[in-house]
Formats: C-alpha cells, structure tokens, sequence
C-alpha cells in the first residue's frame, strides 16, 4: 500500500499535502469514472492497521465497519465540491488539510461567500470525540456528516437533490452498489465521508515515541518541559490523555467578543456552566 493510499495519518506533514493534491485530482475525474475493480476488497479493516503510537485503538461503529472501498469512497465524497448547491464549497473548503483539517478565519465561509457563526473545528481525532459540532449537539460523525451540506449557509443543498446528484454519476452509483448493494442514501453517504474522517489521526509525535519507550525521542530541553507540563506547572490537570484533552464541554469565563451573542453549548444542552 503507498503512503497516499495508507488510511493513516502516521506521517502527518507529508500525508496532508498528499491527500489535497489527491482530492482536487480525483474530483476531476468523477464525471467519468469507471466502476471500481471487482477485485475491491470489502472485508473489514478491524483497526485501519496499526495506530500511530500515542493513539488508542479507534471506536468503530457496530452497523458502519470500515472498509477500505468505503475509505476511499468517503474521501472522494469529502473533496467533491458538487455536494454544494452552487458546485463551490466541498467538506475540504472549511476542513482544510493545509490548514490542519480546519480553517484559518474566525468563521467559516460558505456557499457565495456567507459567513457562519462558528471557525471550523478540525477533524483530526475526531474518531475519538463522542460529541461533535462545537455545540456538541451531534452524537455521531454519521450524524456530524451530512449537516453542513443541508445548512443553507454552509453548502445549502437539500438531500434528496444532493442523492440525485450523486446518483446521475456513473462511478459515484457504481462504487455505493460495489460497497453498500444499493444506490447512495441519506444514511449511506454519512456512513462513507464518517468512515474517511476516522482515518484522519494525529499520533506518532516525538512525546508519543518517547511515551513509548524510545527515549531519544525527545531532547533534553523537551524532557524538561515535559517534567514541568506534566509536575510544577500542572498544565496536565486540564491537558491530558492521547489527545491532550478529556473532549469535553467547560465554561472556563472568558466572555465574549463580538456583539452576536453565541450560546454555544447552552442552546444544546440548556444547562448553565
């Protein structure tokens, strides 16, 4: 398997500029794609191989197994400007490899150029994360997937337009029945760009090699601030586990800056900080 096509994010730098280079190719090409191989390999990957060190194993769910063919389907979806009403915005717009799987404004921009309420927040790790959105009101990345392409700021396409679209197109109908027996649905296009997204993982830092045992990992002046982050400084009270973070939700007070008021969590959970 080459690096592009390794469902991990092992060597992080190197993979994000693969996978951009690899997204704007293949979107060209979904006009007239051929059906997939025969040969496509539909057995479940149990653990996309090995996770980078630092990394638990990844949560998979029970009705959506990864699979290789589905990856790589997935991937396609996620770069594919044509989920979006105008042909303009693709998942990647605002989950940019270039710029850490997110965006570097304080809001995201949508279809002819609309400004959301919120940054993207990045997709790496998401596998790992149970509440999705910076609200937090979606429970799954199947449930995360298919917003942002109904939202008429985001990509502003209804989904029933969005499957005609993605159906009228030979390679897109001939790869949903290769993997799923059937022609895309609202459940089935979620279940694909989810199970690319749970590729996109960090690990295999030099703290995660040196965690793991190889104690040149890290210099002399990185120990020490290990020592500190982790002793004196007690950053870890707050930063901890594999991702540096126990993924949930804290009102930590820093008020707002802008004249728009955001509830953020509140208006999921109407429960106050």
């Amino acid at each position: 398997m080459s690096k592009l096509d390794s469902p991990h994010t092992t060597h992080f730098p190197r993979l994000i500029g693969a996978t951009v280079a690899t997204g704007l190719l293949l979107s060209g090409l979904l006009v007239s794609w051929e059906p997939i191989s025969a040969q496509e390999d539909k057995e479940p990957v149990p653990a996309m191989g090995k996770v980078p060190a630092g990394l638990p194993e990844i949560p998979y769910p029970k009705d959506n197994p990864q699979t290789e063919a589905k990856i790589k389907l997935g991937k396609q979806l996620y770069f594919d400007k044509r989920l979006s009403s105008d042909n303009t915005i693709s998942c990647a717009s605002c989950h940019d490899p270039e710029k850490g799987w997110s965006n570097a404004d304080a809001v995201a921009t949508g279809v002819g150029g609309q400004k959301g309420g919120r940054s993207a927040p990045t997709i790496i790790n998401s596998a790992y994360t149970k509440l999705h959105f910076w609200d937090g009101r979606a429970k799954s990345l199947e449930d995360q997937a298919l917003g942002p392409i109904q939202n008429p700021i985001e990509m502003n396409m209804k989904m029933d337009l969005a499957l005609d679209r993605i159906n009228a197109i030979p390679g897109y109908r001939s790869r949903f029945e290769k993997e799923f027996g059937g022609p895309a649905t609202e459940q089935r296009l979620a279940q694909a760009i989810a199970s690319f997204e749970r590729t996109i993982v960090s690990g295999d830092a030099p703290y995660d090699r040196f965690t793991a045992g190889d104690k040149s990992a890290l210099s002399e002046s990185a120990q020490r601030g290990r020592d500190l982050f982790f002793g004196k400084a007690n950053c870890s009270a707050c930063h901890s586990g594999p991702s540096f973070s126990d993924l949930a939700f804290h009102n930590i007070g820093i008020g707002m800056d802008r004249e728009e008021k955001d509830p953020g969590r509140f208006e999921v959970s109407k429960l106050q900080g």
